[in-house]
């Protein structure tokens, strides 16, 4: 599968927004279920947001009410829309495109919030 792609990513002071995007091939993405996860140093990589095929959406608690994930099926791209962001956002978010049983990383894109 083609590595998803992301981009968006950057430095907010607390209480900011950021959008971040994910593209990937156009052969998948009508399949996948599209995720946002997040890493920070010295923490395991947590699930953010999933969007699947059909539309229905996850969150984690801790996002719930600040971050929204949609998808645009004719750009086959996902994206996350972060508002009220926190210093405990901070991390490198990566999307993953999970389709026909295989899951496929992008690279990871860092968020910065500063208090």
């Amino acid at each position: 599968q083609v590595q998803p792609v992301e981009s968006g990513g950057g430095s907010v002071q607390a209480g900011g927004s950021l959008r971040l995007s994910c593209g990937t091939s156009g052969s998948i993405f009508g399949f996948a279920t599209m995720g946002w996860y997040r890493q920070a140093p010295g923490k395991p990589r947590e699930l953010v947001a999933t969007s699947t095929s059909s539309g229905s959406t996850t969150y984690a608690d801790s996002v719930k009410g600040r971050f929204t994930i949609s998808r645009d099926n004719a750009k086959n791209t996902v994206y996350l829309q972060m508002n009220s962001l926190k210093p405990e956002d901070s991390a490198v978010y990566f999307c993953q495109a999970y389709a026909f049983g295989l899951g496929t990383w992008g690279q990871g894109t860092q968020v910065t919030v500063s208090s």
